[in-house]
C-alpha cells in the first residue's frame, strides 16, 4: 500500500512549517491525555464499587426470603426446599426487630439481629466482620447473661466494651393484664464487629436466634431466611425461582433490589464521568483535524503530482486518513500504558490516601476491567478516525491541473 507508506514518509518527514509538527505532537497527547484519564478514573470508580458492594453484601445476604403477615415457624422445611435448588450455597434463618440499646442513660435506637450461630457464617461473613470475640460466643450465656454482638461505632455511643452489661428494651414487650409494656433484658457484650460502613456498625447488634426468640416472644417464628447465591449477578433470577418455587404467602428479594438507589447511582456516576472524560479525546481529535487541513495544504503541489501519476481520489483520501489515524492510535496506545501503569501503582503501592473519618476507605481502591479498557480504547480510535475524514475528502478533491498551474 503506497498510502501507507506515504503517510509513514509524511510523519517522519522535517515539516516546512515547524508548527503543523507541534500541533501533531499536541495531538497526539490530547488522545493519550484523555485516554489515560478515562482509563484510571474508570479503574478507581469500579474498585469503588467493588469496595462498597463487598461491604454491604458482607452485612447482608444475598437473597432475603419473607412471608407476607410477618414471621413463620416452618422455616425449617422452607430452608430444605430453597437449598436444593440451582445456584443456592446456603440459608439460614434470622430475625430482624428495632430495639432501644442502653447502658448506664447512653441510649441509643438499633436493629436487632438474632442469628443461628452454627450456620449463619456460610451465608454471611460473620468470622470477617467480628474484630474481637467470635459468633460462637453467641451460643452460649456469658456469666448468666444472654451474650451479643455490638457494632464498633454503636459500641462508642453507648459506652460499652467486651464483658460489659448492655440493656436491650423492645417496644412490642409483653401482654399484660394491663396492656402491653415494653420488654427488657441485659445482655452481656462479648464480641465486637467492624463492617466497614458507619450505617450498620452504628445501629445493629447480634444475638443468638433462639435468644432473640425469646426476647421478642416470636416462640419458634422467624422473620426470614438470609440465602446466599454462587453467582450475585443472577441473584434476581435465582430469587424468582425461589418465589416461584415457594408460591403464596412467600416472597423474596435480592440485593439488587435492596440496594437499587445505590447501585443506579454509581452506574450513573460511572457513564456520567465517561462522557465528561470523553470530551478530552474529542480535544485532540480537534487537533488532528487542524494537523490534517494544514498538511493537505502544505502538500497541495505532492497531491497533484500523485493525481497526474493515476493516483485515484480515494488513494488520496486514504492516505490522510491513515496519517490521522497513525496519530490517534499512537496517541490511545501512549494513554493506555500510562493509565494502566498508573493503576498498577496506586493498587500496589497505595500512595493516595484518604480520612478514615470521612470516607469508610483509607486509600483509592482500583479495580481494571477489561470491559471498560476496551470500550475507552475503541471509542478513542473511532473517534481519530471521524476526525481525519473532512480533512480527508478535502485533499481528494483537490484538482490537479489548479494545483501546479503556477508551479
Amino acid at each position: 500500500m503506497f498510502e501507507l507508506f506515504l503517510s509513514l514518509r509524511y510523519l517522519r518527514a522535517k515539516r516546512k512549517q515547524t508548527f503543523i509538527s507541534v500541533i501533531t505532537v499536541i495531538s497526539v497527547l490530547g488522545v493519550m491525555v484523555g485516554v489515560m484519564a478515562l482509563v484510571v478514573v474508570l479503574s478507581v470508580m469500579n474498585g469503588f464499587r467493588a469496595d462498597l458492594m463487598s461491604k454491604i453484601l458482607g452485612v447482608n445476604s444475598h437473597i432475603l426470603v419473607l412471608k407476607y403477615g410477618g414471621a413463620f415457624d416452618d422455616y425449617k422445611k422452607i430452608a430444605e426446599r430453597v437449598n436444593e435448588l440451582d445456584g443456592v450455597v446456603a440459608s439460614t434463618p434470622f430475625i430482624y426487630a428495632q430495639i432501644m440499646a442502653n447502658n448506664l442513660g447512653n441510649a441509643s435506637g438499633a436493629l436487632l439481629r438474632g442469628v443461628d450461630p452454627g450456620n449463619a457464617a456460610k451465608v454471611v461473613s460473620f468470622d470477617e466482620m467480628i474484630k474481637e470475640g467470635s459468633l460462637a460466643s453467641l451460643e452460649g450465656e456469658a456469666g448468666g447473661s444472654p451474650a451479643i454482638v455490638v457494632g464498633r461505632e454503636l459500641s462508642k455511643q453507648i459506652g460499652v466494651g467486651p464483658g460489659d452489661m448492655v440493656t436491650l428494651l423492645s417496644p412490642e414487650g409483653k401482654l399484660t393484664p394491663l396492656g402491653r409494656s415494653p420488654n427488657t433484658r441485659k445482655f452481656k457484650v462479648t464480641g465486637i464487629f467492624d463492617s466497614g460502613m458507619y450505617e450498620y456498625d452504628a445501629s445493629m447488634v447480634f444475638v443468638s436466634l433462639k435468644e432473640a426468640q425469646d426476647f421478642l416472644g416470636l416462640e419458634g417464628r422467624v422473620t426470614g431466611l438470609e440465602v446466599k447465591v454462587e453467582d450475585i449477578d443472577k441473584s434476581d433470577k435465582i430469587a424468582r425461582q425461589i418465589q416461584t418455587e415457594l408460591g403464596y404467602p412467600y416472597w423474596t428479594k435480592d440485593w439488587k433490589v435492596m440496594n437499587r438507589s445505590l447501585v443506579s447511582a454509581l452506574e450513573l456516576e460511572k457513564i456520567t464521568m465517561f462522557v465528561i472524560l470523553t470530551m478530552i479525546v474529542l480535544v485532540g481529535a480537534l487537533n488532528i483535524i487542524s494537523t490534517l487541513v494544514m498538511v493537505v495544504m502544505e502538500k497541495t503541489r505532492d497531491i497533484a503530482i500523485l493525481r497526474a501519476m493515476g493516483a485515484s481520489a480515494k488513494s488520496i483520501m486514504s492516505l490522510f486518513m491513515i496519517q490521522g489515524l497513525l496519530g490517534g492510535l499512537v496517541g490511545t496506545i501512549a494513554g493506555l500504558t500510562v493509565g494502566l501503569g498508573i493503576c498498577h501503582l496506586l493498587g500496589k503501592y497505595k500512595f493516595i490516601s484518604l480520612p478514615a473519618d470521612v470516607y469508610y476507605i483509607s486509600t483509592l481502591p482500583v479495580q481494571v476491567e477489561f470491559i471498560d479498557v476496551s470500550l475507552v480504547a475503541l471509542s478513542a480510535v473511532f473517534i481519530s478516525f471521524v476526525a481525519t475524514l473532512y480533512p480527508s475528502w478535502y485533499g481528494s478533491r483537490l484538482d490537479p491541473v489548479e494545483a501546479i498551474r503556477y508551479e
